[in-house]
């Protein structure tokens, strides 16, 4: 459930480029019309702008942007105007050089997006870094983490909603049992959230619930600061509900010492166009307050203008 908008009748490409070239000439930047016009473009619209201004101008509009802007605009704006693919490609490499708590970006692109989204992430990052996304996540991660994202970026989710009850039942008992023992890193627990599809591992979550009392991330809080604990966490929550993930990210990202910038960049460029109206729903009946209306109070200048073209209206 997309949050931008797009003009009933799109300009023809070759004035948006235009428009484009004339933001950059003179003595300042004109930020507010990249802003106008780059917010205002759906995926295959901005791919179609990069292309005809690299036609037109032989400079990639990217270079072009990178040159004129700064800071967190800048990133709003590049990540915004990159083709979803590329995005996640680029995102993803960043996290394998950074690790630790940057492992949870690899996470979001496993599984937030379809296995055909993922698959398409991993040959555009084969193409643009002329190495594989599982190569980088084998090389820069050790132990249960390797063991753990390895499968998760590699794996190729069955999509549709057929469910199995009785597997469902009998791997609910398993994961429950490994929890029980603190075996987090045993094979088959591991397999279960790694390669099921998202509608089996609801039903085994429902079945975990009921059988057991409580859902299954409240059993994984044994020790809330074990950072492969809160990994195995934030998989669950992104397979199972990721609207309410990625909610719970912008709340933190908005309610702390000084704003994360960062994660706040990363969840408005990447759900924009897919999920950001549930999202925005799940903020507001979390938090009593818009989102819209939070990133307005808590950022500044073109940064917080191209966020909140990008989320929408105030109304939810």
């Amino acid at each position: 459930m997309s949050t931008i908008t797009v003009p009933t009748e799109v300009p023809p490409v070759s004035d948006d480029v235009e428009q484009l070239r004339k933001a950059f000439e003179g003595w300042g930047t004109n930020e507010g019309l990249i802003i106008e016009i780059l917010s205002h473009r759906n995926a295959e619209q901005r791919k179609l702008i990069r292309h005809t201004y690299a036609e037109t101008y032989n400079e990639d509009l990217l270079k072009a942007l990178d040159k004129e802007l700064t800071r967190d605009f800048e990133r709003i704006v590049l990540l915004w105007t990159l083709d979803p693919p590329e995005r996640d490609a680029y995102l993803a490499n960043e996290a394998t050089k950074k690790g630790g708590k940057s492992d949870q970006v690899l996470v979001e692109i496993a599984c937030s997006r379809s296995s055909h989204e993922l698959l398409l992430a991993r040959k555009e990052y084969h193409a643009r870094y002329q190495k594989s996304l599982e190569e980088d996540v084998a090389s820069h991660t050790t132990g249960d983490f390797r063991k753990l994202l390895w499968p998760l970026v590699t794996s190729y989710r069955y999509e549709g909603d057929e469910v199995d009850m009785s597997l469902a039942k009998s791997e609910a008992k398993l994961l429950h049992d490994k929890i029980i023992d603190k075996f987090y890193n045993d094979d088959d627990f591991i397999r279960i959230l790694t390669t099921r599809s998202k509608a089996q591992i609801s039903a085994t979550l429902n079945h975990y619930k009921d059988e057991f009392g409580q859902e299954i991330n409240k059993d994984l809080k044994a020790d809330p600061n074990d950072e492969f604990l809160k990994l195995l966490r934030a998989i669950i929550k992104t397979l199972t509900n990721p609207a309410k993930y990625y909610e719970k990210l912008v709340r933190l990202a908005i309610n702390r010492q000084g704003t994360d910038e960062t994660a706040l960049t990363r969840v408005v460029a990447t759900r924009a166009e897919f999920d950001m109206k549930i999202i925005k729903e799940e903020y507001k009946k979390r938090n009593s307050v818009s989102l819209y209306e939070a990133i307005a109070k808590d950022t500044r200048g073109d940064y917080e203008d191209m966020l909140l073209a990008l989320i929408g209206s105030s109304e939810a």
